[in-house]
């Protein structure tokens, strides 16, 4: 096994390199090696399905870290040019100034770079921390799509934003990490209404 986890990881420095040369001068942050760091690994050649276990990946300032990720439907080629991945258990995936939370994850690799992530828990959870004013923006969810090529996070089943003071209530949020701002469109709500809490400041104590 332990010869497995040896020619995975030489296999995926190998494809972080080609991915290098082939690219040249596009997107820098295609240029970025793929960092895969694990406990243990299984490999089914029956099913071509890879199983790690601790497992943390890494590229740039993302990852996605969790108890166990399975890459499913491809060769048992280490392989993030165009694959599909399954993480359960703890899983935590980091981002810059912020970072989602769920008990399992479907996460998309397109051309070495994570394209989209669907997290599901009870609740599934992000936090995204603005070092401007010190304030959080924290999300909870039945089911939570990550679009990284969009910056937008939906959050969808008894989805909740909290800004600071501020909490809002919907069946469907969407929120852009870039720009910092909240939808909550009427088609997406399934009869549902938008509810927003809003929360005074405490009064200024008198001299």
């Amino acid at each position: 096994m332990a010869a497995s986890c040896r020619s995975a990881l030489l296999l995926l420095l190998c494809l972080s390199a080609g991915a290098e040369r082939a690219l040249g001068g596009a997107d820098p942050a295609r240029q970025l090696p793929i960092l895969l760091d694990a406990q243990s690994t299984e490999v089914d050649y029956l099913k071509n399905e890879l199983l790690f276990r601790k497992v943390k990946i890494s590229q740039g300032g993302m990852s996605v870290s969790a108890d166990q990720a399975q890459a499913n439907g491809q060769s048992t080629d280490l392989n993030f040019e165009d694959s599909h991945w399954v993480f359960r258990g703890n899983v935590k995936i980091a981002m810059d100034q912020g970072q989602l939370e769920s008990d399992e994850a479907d996460v998309t690799f397109v051309k070495n770079l994570l394209a989209k992530a669907i997290v599901t828990g009870k609740p599934a959870a992000f936090v995204q921390h603005d070092p401007k004013n010190g304030k959080p923006v924290q999300g909870h969810a039945e089911h939570i799509e990550y679009d990284v090529d969009k910056a937008t996070i939906m959050l969808s089943g008894d989805a909740s934003i909290t800004n600071g003071p501020d909490d809002l209530r919907a069946e469907t949020l969407k929120y852009n990490l870039l720009e910092k701002k909240m939808f909550a469109n009427p088609s997406e709500q399934n009869s549902q209404r938008v509810h927003i809490t809003i929360t005074p400041p405490p009064p200024t104590p008198k001299p």
